[in-house]
């Protein structure tokens, strides 16, 4: 793996894949073999509206498609992610998101390829329809 140097172009990365950031950041940025997500929501990329207000369980999927469309877009797949954070905003819900985050990485991540290493923090989210934001780090080779 080579180590990204001041040489090595910043990048940001824009897919219609996505929804487009509401403010001043990119959905993702790579430089070198790193390649972060910005903080993504249950966005629908076309319309850019809010989708399944109340259903933590379908937000969490869009919301990790979301995520796996930028880092597609980045040249990276789930199975090249070394960290995702999860950001809830209701303890209870804690259950449900996690059934469906594991099923969508047994789905995205190839066999025998360690699932990223998580952390998921309770606290308040930007939009009240969010109930759930997630953000990636992924190393591609």
């Amino acid at each position: 793996m080579t180590v990204p140097s001041e040489t090595t172009p910043k990048t940001a990365i824009r897919t219609e894949a996505a929804p487009a950031p509401a403010h001043a950041f990119p959905q993702g940025v790579r430089k070198g073999p790193m390649l972060t997500v910005s903080g993504q929501g249950p966005v629908d990329p076309a319309t850019g509206e809010y989708l399944h207000l109340g259903d933590v369980r379908a937000q969490t999927r869009r919301t990790l498609e979301n995520v796996a469309a930028i880092l597609e877009a980045g040249g990276a797949t789930m199975g090249d992610v070394m960290m995702l954070r999860v950001y809830l905003a209701d303890r209870e819900d804690f259950a449900a998101m996690n059934e469906v985050y594991g099923a969508f990485l047994d789905e995205k991540v190839p066999a025998g390829v360690p699932f990223p290493a998580r952390t998921t923090v309770i606290c308040t989210l930007p939009r009240a329809e969010m109930l759930v934001e997630i953000d990636a780090l992924a190393c591609v080779d």
